[in-house]
């Protein structure tokens, strides 16, 4: 789903451009990114933005929202399976890991990783090397990573749910997206943005919300954050 489309050069309102900001020290270098925060904050929106801005703006970009697999698919799924005795597949599955060479591979949700295919992530995080199910030898892969959650790693590590070494591994930088509810003075521009948007979409006359309109965004709970805030306008 669509939440926003900015680049790095337009008028933003002030917490989202801190945010950017922080985006902007990132985009250029070939490092892995988590960024934590809220559903519907904008996590997945953040990364294509780092992609589109990037080195690798011409490649692929690929987003996996890893608690949406079937534990039993996360394997085969993001790293490929070739078929055989060792592999379940009766056919040669591409794995995301493959679909994004020389491009972003997006770990959306990934504190949802069952633990054997965090183990997986590490390596490729580590080597650049993964493993497609039946393969005999692993492959070299010219990705970059960027991991997005709501889950909080360090009480996950705690529970033992998560990796210690892969947590650090993803923290190379971490940025948190915060909440609409501790942005309150960027809703009114993000409602009016959204406004324009909306009627750019249905092919209506250019319409402005009423001032009334504005404060009732501006002071309404938003739970649901930005993807909230932008269906309801």
């Amino acid at each position: 789903t669509e939440i926003y489309t900015l680049s790095l050069h337009d008028a933003l309102p002030i917490s989202l451009a801190a945010i950017l900001r922080q985006v902007a020290l990132v985009t250029p270098l070939d490092i892995t990114v988590l960024l934590t925060g809220e559903s519907g904050t904008g996590k997945s929106q953040l990364a294509r933005i780092i992609h589109e801005n990037g080195p690798r703006a011409s490649q692929p970009f690929i987003e996996v929202n890893c608690g949406a697999l079937p534990e039993s698919l996360v394997e085969s799924e993001l790293f490929g399976a070739l078929p055989g005795p060792h592999s379940t597949a009766t056919r040669r599955i591409e794995g995301k890991v493959t679909a994004a060479e020389g491009g972003t591979l997006l770990l959306d949700e990934v504190g949802d990783l069952p633990l054997t295919s965090q183990a997986k992530l590490l390596q490729l995080l580590h080597s650049k090397e993964y493993s497609p199910l039946g393969a005999a030898r692993p492959l070299l892969a010219d990705i970059r990573v960027i991991t997005a959650t709501n889950t909080d790693l360090q009480r996950a590590v705690a529970e033992r749910r998560f990796r210690e070494d892969l947590f650090y591994r993803l923290q190379v930088l971490p940025i948190r997206v915060p909440t609409l509810a501790e942005r309150q003075e960027d809703i009114p521009e993000l409602a009016a943005f959204f406004c324009a948007k909306a009627c750019q979409r249905h092919s209506l006359p250019q319409l402005q919300l009423s001032y009334n309109a504005r404060r009732a965004a501006e002071f309404a709970p938003w739970p649901g954050n930005v993807r909230q805030l932008a269906n309801a306008i």
